[in-house]
């Protein structure tokens, strides 16, 4: 008994170690952390900007900052007038956020080119080609689209939840088209 805790305390400690350093390596890929050093110009030496990744501590001049571009007892005065900033961040968020900006972003192209392009051929094989093509002076005199819903109560091979929201649809282009109506032909505004 005593044999199988001890394999198990060595292996636990093991697993520890293993995930302390997978930890290390992946603070150390990932450069969540840096000292950044901006120094301005000193003597014939030029401003830079300098990065590392150190810790907390480390996070100085001296540290930092190398190639020191200067010697002996101008390091002193060079890095006084240095200055460094302890940055972290997460880069794991940071992928996150953007991988979810992207999927959002795709979505909603995919469902522009829908309404673009599939809807008006699925309209015209569903309704006709003869409603969808109406003059400029019909527009706010006709619904092109209000039977939409008696014939989609007839077509019994489009799903249920497509029926309605074919109906919302339609319900909201009659109030858009009836709000057309109301503040260019009778100029009355909603207030």
């Amino acid at each position: 008994n005593s044999y199988f805790f001890e394999t198990n305390a060595n292996n636990t400690a093991t697993i520890t170690n293993l995930l302390k350093c997978f930890l290390l390596c992946w603070l150390y890929l990932c450069k969540d952390i840096r000292c950044k050093c901006i120094c301005p110009p000193y003597r014939d030496v030029e401003g830079q900007i300098y990065k590392q990744n150190v810790s907390l501590k480390d996070c100085n001049c001296l540290h930092v900052v190398e190639p020191m571009p200067v010697d002996g007892k101008d390091v002193e005065a060079y890095c006084l007038r240095c200055e460094c900033k302890y940055e972290e961040r997460s880069s794991g968020t940071i992928k996150v956020t953007i991988i979810m900006y992207l999927s959002i972003l795709g979505l909603l192209l995919l469902y522009m080119v829908y309404l673009t392009l599939l809807e008006p051929m699925l309209k015209r094989r569903l309704f006709g080609h003869s409603q969808l093509i109406q003059s400029d002076d019909d527009i706010g005199d006709q619904q092109p689209f209000a039977n939409a819903h008696n014939v989609l109560s007839r077509s019994h091979s489009r799903p249920n939840m497509l029926n309605k929201v074919e109906h919302a649809q339609q319900r909201w282009r009659r109030q858009v088209q009836e709000q057309r109506k109301s503040v260019f032909d009778r100029h009355v505004v909603l207030s």
